[in-house]
């Protein structure tokens, strides 16, 4: 090396280190901060999901079969109305709904809450009793998100209580017609 000729450095002095550190620490705390903002935000999303999307659904459902519905019953579950137990006014499973046709004969219908097997999962069910008396299984469900459903009457209205997945409960209320 010559007198008089600069030094040449390799590397990076401590000043400039200790940037680079915070400004990859400052980058990456308001990664994480977004990205819990971002969870915090569909954790509210989800919980409130059931009451915005489903439970419209469920009311217009629901406004239909029993709008039209000219009498109804409670049974604890479906094994009792299977099996001709007495009908109940609370804490009831099971709403067997009867209607008037045109004709001026009868037909019945069940919504139920249950777990009917095979390839269904436990839900809101919609069944029509065909003539024979014999109940199959479910012809649609109507929802399978709610974790609880139960059907009362207080005061001669018919109760339909529905306890979504995140602990919310909705109440529908109708009488006969």
């Amino acid at each position: 090396m010559k007198r008089g000729q600069p030094i040449s450095r390799r590397g990076f002095t401590l000043i400039e280190l200790t940037l680079a550190i915070m400004i990859g620490l400052a980058t990456a705390s308001m990664t994480l901060l977004l990205m819990n903002q971002q969870l915090a935000f569909l954790r509210i999303y989800k919980a409130q999901d059931f009451l915005v999307r489903e439970a419209p659904l469920i009311n217009s459902y629901v406004t239909k079969v029993l709008g039209s519905a000219e009498g109804y019953r409670l049974y604890t579950d479906i094994d009792s109305l299977k099996g001709g137990g007495n009908p109940v006014l609370t804490g009831a499973k099971v709403l067997v709904l009867r209607y008037r046709l045109p004709s001026g004969g009868i037909k019945a219908a069940v919504l139920s809450f249950e777990d009917p097997g095979d390839d269904f999962d436990r839900g809101l069910y919609y069944r029509l009793l065909p003539d024979s008396g014999n109940i199959g299984t479910p012809e649609w469900a109507i929802t399978k998100e709610p974790v609880d459903v139960t059907f009362s009457i207080e005061q001669g209205i018919l109760r339909m209580r529905l306890t979504g997945p995140n602990g919310e409960t909705i109440t529908y209320s109708g009488t006969e017609q």
